[in-house]
C-alpha cells in the first residue's frame, strides 16, 4: 500500500486485510493482561521510510510541537491535518473495530457506562458533536538526547481508551536507546513498568489511561502512562494513531 496513490475506500480495504492477518484473540488477551500488545511488521520498511519522509513537508501537518517548550520531554512532533495520508487513515479505520471490542469489554469490567460504536466514523461523529474536531494522528522525531516524558493522550472529554504507535526506524541501525515504556500505577502498590521491544514496522497497541485488572474482589482500575526513554544516538521516527479527535 502506498501513501497517496490508493483511493480512501481501497486504502481501508487493504488495511482491513492486513489487520485481519493477526490473531486478535491473542492480542486482546495480551492487552488485557499487560496493557499493551505488539503487532509485528504492520508496515513494510518501504512504507516506514515513506511516512518518515513526510516529516519535513509542513503541508501534511496542522501543528508542530517542540516538547521542551511545554515540559513534555525533549524532541518534537507534528500533528497530521485532514485528510490524513491514506495509509495512516486506512489503518486508523481498520484498527478501530478490533480495539473497540477490547475497549467495550474493559469498560464493562470497570463499571463504566460508555460503549464505543463498531465503526470509527460513528465514533468520530460523537467526537465532533462534543467539539473535538482536530485530527490527532502524529509523526514524532527524536535525535540523540531526546526523550518523551510519561503521559496520557486524552485531548478532550471523549477519549478512546486504546491507541497505536508504529516504529518507523530500525533499532541498532538508525538509532540506539529510545525504548517505548509503559508504566502502570496500581492502587496501594508500587508502580509496574513495561519496556516494549519494537523493530522497524512493528506496532504496539496500548492503554491510553485505564485498564481493568482482576482482583480477589472483582476488577479494579489501574492508571497507565507511556513515554520513550532517552535516545542514545541516531534518528528515530514514530507514527502515533490516536482514535479520538481533539478540541
Amino acid at each position: 500500500m502506498t501513501i497517496h496513490s490508493i483511493g480512501s475506500k481501497a486504502a481501508v480495504r487493504s488495511a482491513e486485510a492486513r489487520v485481519a492477518g493477526y490473531d486478535w484473540q491473542a492480542l486482546a488477551e495480551e492487552m488485557s493482561g499487560y496493557g499493551c500488545a505488539v503487532m509485528e511488521k504492520l508496515l513494510t520498511p518501504e512504507e516506514c521510510r515513506e511516512i518518515a519522509g513526510l516529516y519535513p513537508d509542513e503541508s501534511h501537518f496542522r501543528s508542530h510541537v517542540q516538547m521542551a517548550r511545554h515540559g513534555f520531554g525533549k524532541g518534537e512532533y507534528r500533528y497530521f491535518r485532514y485528510p490524513l495520508p491514506e495509509l495512516i487513515g486506512g489503518l486508523r479505520t481498520a484498527l478501530y473495530p478490533r480495539l473497540a471490542a477490547v475497549a467495550n469489554e474493559w469498560n464493562e469490567r470497570m463499571g463504566i457506562a460508555q460503549r464505543y460504536p463498531d465503526e470509527h466514523a460513528a465514533f468520530l461523529k460523537q467526537c465532533h458533536e462534543q467539539g473535538q474536531t482536530r485530527p490527532t494522528p502524529l509523526l514524532l522525531q527524536y535525535v540523540a538526547g531526546d526523550f518523551n516524558c510519561l503521559h496520557q493522550d486524552l485531548y478532550g472529554d471523549l477519549a478512546f481508551p486504546l491507541q497505536v504507535a508504529i516504529l518507523l526506524s530500525e533499532p541498532g541501525e538508525d538509532f540506539t536507546g529510545g525504548e517505548f515504556v509503559l508504566t502502570e500505577q496500581r492502587p496501594r502498590m508500587q508502580s509496574r513498568a513495561e519496556v516494549v521491544p519494537l523493530r522497524q514496522g512493528d506496532a504496539v497497541a496500548f492503554a491510553v489511561h485505564n485498564r481493568p485488572v482482576q482482583g480477589s474482589k472483582g476488577s479494579y482500575r489501574v492508571n497507565l502512562r507511556h513515554g520513550v526513554s532517552r535516545l542514545r544516538s541516531g534518528l528515530r521516527h514514530t507514527v502515533g494513531i490516536i482514535f479520538h479527535d481533539a478540541k
